[in-house]
């Protein structure tokens, strides 16, 4: 067991969705969190994050710094996600190493599995099959940062771990139409039709494909209990093991919100990966569950966003 009691704990990213709720969850071990503000080190030039890391030296670091986005920003800006992607990782992870830090979580995606693996996904599907091409710039950055934890680990046998986590949302979601993941986007859609007095409200997709998801809540919860007592090779799937039609999901969220109307399936508009779904068992028998339900979630998340997105 990794004890954080006492030690310095880095949350790269902690502006975001993730990293806020790391925060949040490390606010109960008795650890000092150290956070880099933008204009203390751009996380995209390693000089800047070398010289951070040096001064303040973490004990301990979870990596939640990404450029992240739904479907549409991946594929209008790839050249953005590959590159961001690789240069925020690798800088964090060299640094890191560099300075002598005794755990580092970095923290990947779903997304990047193959998009025709096996459901629901085990750990070593990874990197079995072609990838879901409406988002592989980031799989592909996203594995390598997975790769380079395993790199370390092997070359230098430093305790760096990796975490998979499912689709993931609740309080500090992006909810821009034009780049956000699927919760927040139905969301805001609904909240907005519902004051129109909307009859109909419009669905990406065929509502079909079926999909896992996680109160980012948990999630916080699930990378604090890794880096307590995980310490291996392989990295560990994050989620619920419990997944919906986005049919389904878009019903529990017009319930949630309060929209009456009937909803529109665009069926043009891509679906993306059939199913998603993981295999948590290994999580799971580390003695590790989420807590949060979707529907407890989704009004948790629904109310943030009234209370401060809408």
């Amino acid at each position: 067991m990794y004890e954080l009691a006492g030690k310095r704990v880095y949350v790269a990213g902690h502006n975001g969705m993730v990293g806020r709720a790391v925060v949040k969850a490390l606010a109960a071990e008795n650890c000092t969190v150290l956070k880099a503000e933008r204009q203390d080190a751009d996380l995209l030039r390693q000089s800047e994050v070398e010289a951070w890391m040096s001064h303040n030296k973490p004990d301990a670091v979870v990596v939640c710094a990404a450029r992240v986005g739904g479907i549409l920003a991946n594929d209008t800006y790839p050249a953005d996600f590959i590159y961001d992607n690789l240069m925020i990782e690798a800088n964090l992870i060299k640094a890191s190493f560099d300075c002598g830090v005794e755990k580092l979580l970095f923290l990947g995606s779903s997304c990047i599995y193959p998009k025709l693996a096996p459901q629901p996904i085990p750990e070593d599907a990874l990197l079995t099959g072609a990838l879901e091409p409406t988002n592989k710039w980031y799989a592909i950055a996203k594995i390598a940062g997975i790769k380079m934890c395993q790199a370390y680990r092997k070359q230098h046998g430093v305790d760096f771990i990796s975490a998979m986590p499912t689709n993931l949302y609740g309080p500090h979601d992006n909810f821009d139409l034009q780049s956000s993941h699927v919760i927040p986007a139905l969301m805001r859609k609904c909240h907005e039709a519902k004051l129109a007095g909307d009859a109909t409200m419009e669905v990406w997709g065929s509502g079909k494909v079926m999909r896992e998801f996680l109160h980012v809540e948990d999630c916080a919860a699930g990378i604090v209990f890794l880096l307590k007592h995980y310490s291996d090779m392989s990295h560990v799937n994050l989620g619920t093991g419990e997944d919906v039609t986005i049919r389904q999901l878009a019903e529990a969220i017009t319930k949630t919100v309060g929209f009456e109307g009937s909803l529109a399936f665009d069926a043009s508009k891509p679906d993306g990966t059939p199913r998603k779904l993981l295999d948590v068992s290994k999580i799971n028998n580390l003695g590790w569950h989420h807590k949060l339900n979707l529907e407890t979630g989704l009004a948790a998340a629904y109310q943030w966003f009234v209370e401060h997105a809408a």
